[in-house]
């Protein structure tokens, strides 16, 4: 596990990965994928749609449980994540997403299985490839 404090706006929690579910590109992600990543304390951007130009805010708290990567993020104060936030706030906007590459996978009877990736960022996104990677609390 691993945080990180920040000032600006809106804050968030959810699952950017929910594991043992296949998504719409036919992988499932395995518990433990994110382990080896997440105990290199890597930093971890907050981005919105997998743009690494669109930073929109920080992630403070991220980690496995049982369930799959569970985050905290918080927004930027600039008028894109001020624009995201308003979204989340109405709940047009819900999709949680990461970006990675794959280190260790398997196929499965009916779909790729991932059990280590090289986690790259997170992302806010409209649709995530993983339809269960949802934000479940909003917090100002």
């Amino acid at each position: 596990m691993r945080q990180q404090k920040s000032a600006g706006g809106l804050r968030f929690a959810g699952y950017a990965s929910v594991f043992d579910q296949i998504d719409r590109g036919g992988d499932i992600v395995r518990p433990g994928a994110f382990k080896r990543t997440l105990g290199e304390g890597r930093s971890v951007p907050l981005l919105w749609q997998h743009q690494p130009g669109k930073c929109i805010g920080v992630i403070e708290h991220i980690a496995e449980d049982t369930r799959g990567l569970q985050v905290i993020g918080r927004l930027n104060d600039d008028a894109l994540a001020a624009m995201l936030g308003r979204e989340l706030q109405r709940g047009s906007l819900t999709g949680l997403s990461f970006g990675y590459r794959v280190q260790a996978a398997a196929k499965g009877r009916t779909a790729r299985e991932l059990n280590d990736v090289d986690l790259l960022e997170v992302s806010l996104v409209r649709r995530p490839m993983q339809p269960l990677a949802r934000i479940h609390k909003i917090a100002a």
